[in-house]
């Protein structure tokens, strides 16, 4: 089964981490009021020479990179592992915010440069 991504203008297979993700998005621009332009999926992130992917980047006015969203399918707890995978991507990435679900449970933490507290 796929879905149309209208962010990507493409169909792309619906697994359970896409629709977390699809679902996502829609709540950004829906409820969040963030242009759909500001979104970017899969945002590159480089670490260690490894090329690996944010599932979405919320970029700000100034086109800094304002939101690191992590994904991940209903069936995965969102753990201290999760966290740290998303704390990894952001030391690259420099997000103010990071965002953890998995469409059933969102966890939001505020970056201040050194550490990150819950919001």
């Amino acid at each position: 089964m796929q879905i149309y991504d209208t962010l990507r203008r493409c169909w792309v297979a619906l697994t359970p981490e896409e629709w977390v993700r699809q679902h996502t998005i829609g709540w950004l621009v829906s409820e969040m009021n963030i242009p759909a332009l500001r979104i970017t999926q899969e945002y590159p992130v480089n670490i260690n020479g490894q090329h690996q992917r944010a599932d979405i980047v919320v970029i700000d006015e100034f086109a800094k990179p304002h939101i690191l969203v992590e994904c991940k399918a209903p069936d995965i707890n969102i753990d201290n592992e999760v966290a740290m995978q998303a704390c990894r991507y952001n030391a690259v990435v420099g997000a103010n915010y990071i965002m953890l679900t998995n469409g059933q449970k969102i966890f939001c933490y505020e970056y201040d440069g050194r550490s990150y507290r819950p919001v």
